[in-house]
């Protein structure tokens, strides 16, 4: 067997770098296959059960996070999920951080804004409900929704959408230096495997409570859609908070793939569980003898 190297077999690709999007290039979503695995494990079988390995060392990670952070530690890890309605944010919540204690996750899922909302910057929303020292965040959908749907259906005049992209830059590089590990992932689906997804939720009354009729009238603009996240990809992937692109037709590779993403960024981070600040024996005679 392989040696290992810090949980990461000798000679296997990091995920990160396979994954991640360059950034200040152009990028056509027609160039990468949605079905592909990239360095992922060979079949649906193998990726189920490599997926249920990495919660142990996940969970132990994590662990190791909340500790330091008692200690004044202020890293924390904020998962940024965007794609195409079906692509599997909400699976991704299920299958992906269900790995994790959820007493150490903080959960935000982003609807349109609300009134109070419109009356303060774009970004006001979603720095209220970042990760706390020690906390994994996960932002379903996030503040890229203002230069996505913003551009898509003209929320914004186009001199405002532009500005937002080097505003949203700023912002992440300031998360990154206030100890913010920023994981950005776009689940590149395909519009045959959208129609799917939706016409199973429709031949299953038990799924119509996830179907919107609406979703139909959204996939006319597909194409207005896949260039807005192709400019997102391509301005807002950055040193300090570079975007992955995920495939995200097959399931199974989508869950493994950001697990083994969330798992390389925090066995990059090393948190350490933080020394006691007591006498250990002084404490186990005391209460040998209570």
């Amino acid at each position: 067997m392989a040696k290992k190297d810090g949980g990461r077999k000798r000679g296997e690709p990091v995920l990160r770098d396979v994954l991640r999007i360059p950034g200040g290039e152009p990028i056509d979503l027609g160039a990468y296959d949605s079905r592909a695995t990239p360095a992922g494990p060979t079949g649906k079988a193998a990726g189920l059960a490599a997926t249920a390995g990495l919660g142990p060392r996940l969970a132990g990670l994590q662990e190791r996070l909340y500790a330091a952070s008692t200690a004044g530690d202020r890293r924390r890890l904020l998962l940024v999920l965007q794609g195409m309605d079906t692509s599997g944010k909400g699976g991704t919540v299920k299958h992906v951080i269900g790995l994790f204690n959820p007493s150490g996750c903080r959960i935000h899922a982003f609807k349109a804004p609300t009134r109070e909302e419109r009356n303060h910057p774009f970004l006001w929303r979603v720095m209220r409900v970042l990760p706390q020292p020690g906390e994994i965040g996960i932002f379903d959908r996030s503040h890229y929704e203002d230069v996505l749907i913003a551009r898509v259906r003209d929320l914004a005049p186009r001199r405002e959408i532009a500005r937002r992209y080097g505003q949203i830059n700023r912002f992440e590089k300031s998360l990154a230096e206030d100890g913010v590990t920023v994981v950005k992932v776009f689940l590149h689906l395909s519009y045959e495997e959208q129609r799917a997804r939706l016409l199973e939720r429709l031949d299953n009354p038990d799924k119509h409570w996830k179907f919107n009729p609406g979703d139909i009238e959204e996939r006319a603009l597909w194409p207005a859609y896949r260039q807005a996240y192709e400019r997102v990809l391509e301005r807002c992937s950055t040193d300090a908070a570079p975007w992955y692109l995920v495939p995200a037709d097959r399931k199974w590779y989508r869950n493994w793939a950001i697990s083994k993403l969330l798992l390389e960024h925090l066995e990059a981070l090393d948190p350490k569980y933080p020394p006691g600040d007591f006498d250990v024996e002084e404490s186990r005679a005391r209460l040998l003898a209570s």
